[in-house]
C-alpha cells in the first residue's frame, strides 16, 4: 500500500488525485514492465489489454484525499505457445505482480496487430490469390481484407483449440475507392491468428464484382458513373457559430466533471470505451447519488441473410474487438461543435506499450430547446426557461461501421444515452438484374443484407443510496363498472420485480411500459420512495431461430431489460470471453440462479436495438440513425428541479419571452 502522503508509487509513477483516474501512459508502461519481469511471463505472450483495476465500492466509499490506497492495474495476456489467456493484477503502489490466473478454453478479443496482420497473411495465400484471379482481379494490392470474427460454426471452432478469424474480401478500383462497392461474394477464408496462417479457403462460386463506384470523397463522388442522379455538390449553408464568450459552464479536474448541479467522473477502457462513474446531483447543497457506474456492456450485430458469405456474420464488436481502442481522434467543427474540452485515451499495443488516442472523448454543452414555459393568456405574461445539456461522447470505427456514443445530462435531472450509427454497409454481390431476398438493392449487382444492432447498457444504479428496488409500471384501462362508470378511467399499475427471473422484461409500448428504480431507504415529502424512471428506447425481438448460432450466442438480446444484484465479476452482457464462444454466457448465466432483488445493490441491463432494413439512401455512406434511452427523475425531487433557473439575459427580455419560444 502507498503510505499516507506519498505522491509516487514504488513503480515510480505519480499517484493520481483519485483512484478512478484512468491509467496514464507511464502507468501502462510500468505495469507491463512488471508483468514482463515475472517468471510466469512467456516470451511469445502478447498484451491484449492493460487497464485500471477499478477499486471496489467499499474502497471508493472510504477514500479521502491524502489517504492510503493501492494503485493497481489489470493486464490480459494471450500466450499463443501455450494456447491460454492470463489475467494478471499488478500493484503499482507495491511495484509487484499480486495476482496471476491462467484461463484455458476461451479466447481474448482481437488486437490491433492481429487485425492488421490478418490482412497481410491472406494476401499471401495461393488459394485466395487463385480465387481472386478467377474473378478477374489483377492488382491484388487493391484488395481489402476485413478480419471478421470467426463466430462459432461448430466444434472445429472450439476456442480451446485454435484462435480464429474469418475475414471477408472487397476490392478497390483505386487507392481511394470505396471497396465495399465491390464485395467478393462467396469467398470464405479461415485464419489461425496464433500461427498467423490461412487454414482454409472455401469458394462457393464466383459472382461478378459490381462495377459501379460507390464513392463519398468529394473529389470522387460527384461523377456520372458514381452516383448518376447527383450532378455535384449543393450550395453551402451559411455558417452556424456556437460561442460562449465567458467560456463553458463546466469545471474539470483530472477526469472529474462539475456542471450545473451534476457531479461525475469519466473513465475509459479499451473494451468499453467511455465509462461514467459516481454520477450524482446536488440538491439544495447535498450531493445525491444516482449512478455508481454506467457503461456499454456489449454490442451485437447479427445478420439475417442465409447466404454463404453472410450467415456467419454475428459479430460482438465490444467482446470480440473492443470499442475503446478503436476510438477516433475527434476534430473540432466536424465531430464536435462548440466550446470543447477534449480528453485523450491511453490504450496499449501488443507489447504492453502505451498508445495515445488524442481527443478521444469530447465534452461540451448544447442548447436543448425550452425547458419549461407558460403564458398567462389573461395577462399575456410569458415565463420561459431554456434547457441545456452536457454532452460526453466518443466515436468508434469497427471496420465498415461507425458508432457514436453520447451521454446527455440535462438541467431537469434526466440522463440520456444515445447511439448514432453511420459508416458503410457490409455489402453483398449478386448478378445484375437479380433482386435479393434478404436485403435491399443499393446499386446494380450490389445489396445491403438485413441485419440488427443490439446494444446492452449496464447501469449500476445508486438512487439515493446503495439499496434499490425495481418496479414495472404499465398504464391499464379500468373495466366498466363502479370504478369506471363513464368508460374513461385508466390507472398506472405498479408491480415489484423481486427476482432475476421476474426482471427479464420485454417492452409494451401500448401500455406505456417503463420501469422505476426506487430507493429502499428514502422517501419524498409525499411518502413515496424517491426514484428514477427508465424510459425504454427502441427494441425489436430477434428474428433468429432457436437452434441457430445467433440464438445460442446472443441471449442478452432476447430481453429489453434484465436486472441483477451487483457482482464484481459481472460486467459484460455476453460474458467476459466472447470470441468463438458457443453461447450461454453473460446474462443468461448470470441470472440462472434467480437471485433476490429486494432492497439490493441493483444493476440494470437495458437493451437498445436498431432494426436495419437497408434503404438505397443508406448508400454509399449511411446518414446517421439515432436511438436512445432515458433515465428521468420520478419523485426524486419535490417539484420541477428547473424552477430555480434564472431567466436568460440578453435574449428574451420582459414580456417578449412569449414571442420568442
Amino acid at each position: 500500500m502507498t503510505a499516507l502522503g506519498e505522491t509516487t508509487t514504488r513503480a515510480g509513477t505519480p499517484l493520481p488525485a483519485h483512484p478512478l483516474e484512468p491509467l496514464t501512459g507511464a502507468e501502462i508502461e510500468a505495469a507491463s514492465a512488471l508483468v514482463r519481469g515475472d517468471a510466469r511471463f512467456a516470451p511469445a505472450a502478447r498484451f491484449v489489454y492493460v487497464e485500471l483495476a477499478e477499486p471496489g465500492k467499499d474502497d471508493l466509499a472510504a477514500f479521502a484525499p491524502g489517504a492510503a490506497w493501492d494503485r493497481t492495474a489489470n493486464a490480459l495476456l494471450r500466450d499463443p505457445a501455450r494456447g491460454c489467456i492470463s489475467e494478471v493484477v499488478v500493484s503499482l503502489s507495491r511495484a509487484a505482480v499480486v495476482g496471476w490466473r491462467d484461463v484455458r478454453g476461451v479466447q481474448a478479443p482481437m488486437t490491433k496487430e492481429e487485425f492488421l496482420a490478418c490482412e497481410s497473411v491472406v494476401r499471401g495465400d495461393e488459394r485466395w490469390i487463385a480465387a481472386m484471379r478467377e474473378r478477374g482481379v489483377q492488382d491484388l494490392e487493391l484488395a481489402m481484407v476485413d478480419p471478421w470474427a470467426a463466430g462459432y460454426t461448430g466444434e472445429h471452432d472450439d476456442p480451446g483449440v485454435r484462435r480464429l478469424a474469418r475475414p471477408l474480401t472487397f476490392v478497390r478500383a483505386g487507392p481511394d475507392d470505396n471497396g465495399y462497392a465491390h464485395p467478393v461474394e462467396g469467398l470464405i477464408v479461415t485464419v489461425d491468428l496464433d500461427e498467423m496462417r490461412v487454414l482454409e479457403v472455401t469458394d462457393h462460386g464466383a459472382v461478378p464484382l459490381p462495377d459501379r463506384p460507390g464513392n463519398y470523397y468529394p473529389e470522387l463522388a460527384f461523377t456520372a458513373d458514381n452516383v448518376p442522379e447527383f450532378a455535384g455538390q449543393r450550395e453551402p449553408l451559411n455558417p452556424i457559430e456556437i460561442n460562449q464568450p465567458a467560456g463553458p459552464s463546466f469545471r474539470v479536474e483530472g477526469h472529474a466533471i462539475a456542471w450545473a448541479n451534476w457531479r461525475l467522473r469519466i473513465g475509459f477502457t479499451p473494451r468499453e470505451g467511455l465509462v461514467l462513474h459516481e454520477v450524482g446531483y446536488v440538491d439544495r447543497g447535498r450531493l445525491r447519488p444516482v449512478l455508481h457506474r454506467a457503461s456499454l456492456a456489449e454490442m451485437y450485430v447479427p445478420y439475417g441473410d442465409p447466404g454463404a458469405t453472410h450467415h456467419n456474420k454475428n459479430v460482438f464488436d465490444e467482446g470480440e474487438y473492443g470499442v475503446g481502442w478503436l476510438a477516433n481522434s475527434l476534430e473540432l467543427g466536424c465531430d464536435c461543435l462548440g466550446e470543447i474540452r477534449y480528453f485523450d485515451a491511453v490504450v496499449n499495443d501488443q507489447d504492453g506499450m502505451p498508445t495515445t488516442i488524442g481527443n478521444a472523448i469530447c465534452l461540451h454543452e448544447e442548447d436543448a430547446s425550452i425547458g419549461w414555459k407558460h403564458t398567462d393568456f389573461r395577462t399575456g405574461r410569458a415565463e420561459v426557461r431554456r434547457n441545456r445539456r452536457l454532452v460526453i461522447s466518443f466515436i468508434t470505427t469497427v471496420g465498415n461501421y461507425e458508432y457514436g456514443f453520447y451521454w446527455h445530462l440535462y438541467l431537469d435531472g434526466s440522463i440520456e444515452f444515445e447511439v448514432k450509427l453511420t459508416g458503410i454497409l457490409s455489402t453483398g454481390a449478386l448478378p445484375v438484374g437479380e433482386t435479393p431476398d434478404f436485403g435491399t438493392l443499393v446499386a446494380p449487382g450490389l445489396y445491403g443484407p438485413h441485419h440488427e444492432h443490439y446494444f446492452s447498457l449496464r447501469l449500476d444504479m445508486r438512487v439515493d443510496g446503495d439499496r434499490n428496488n425495481l418496479v414495472e409500471v404499465d398504464s391499464v384501462a379500468v373495466p366498466p363498472g363502479p370504478d369506471n362508470p363513464h368508460g374513461n378511467a385508466w390507472r398506472s399499475r405498479q408491480r415489484r420485480l423481486r427476482s432475476e427471473s421476474e426482471a427479464q422484461r420485454l417492452p409494451d409500448p401500448l401500455a406505456g411500459r417503463a420501469w422505476l428504480v426506487q430507493s429502499a431507504d428514502r422517501t419524498g415529502p409525499l411518502g413515496a420512495p424517491t426514484a428514477y424512471r427508465i424510459e425504454p428506447g427502441p427494441y425489436t425481438a430477434p428474428l433468429w431461430q432457436p437452434d441457430s448460432q445467433q440464438a445460442a450466442r446472443g441471449g442478452f438480446a432476447t430481453r429489453q431489460l434484465w436486472a441483477t444484484p451487483f457482482d464484481p465479476d459481472e460486467y459484460f452482457a455476453a460474458g467476459r470471453y466472447v470470441a468463438q464462444s458457443s453461447g450461454g454466457e453473460g446474462l443468461p448465466a448470470y441470472t440462472a440462479a434467480d437471485r433476490d432483488l429486494d432492497d439490493c445493490d441493483l444493476v440494470l441491463w437495458c437493451t437498445l436495438s436498431a432494426h436495419h432494413v437497408v434503404r438505397p439512401e443508406d448508400w454509399p455512406v449511411m446518414p446517421v440513425t439515432a436511438i436512445s434511452t432515458r433515465l428521468r427523475p420520478f419523485g426524486f425531487f419535490d417539484g420541477n428541479p428547473m424552477l430555480d433557473l434564472p431567466a436568460e439575459t440578453g435574449h428574451c427580455p420582459g414580456d417578449e419571452c412569449g414571442e420568442h419560444p
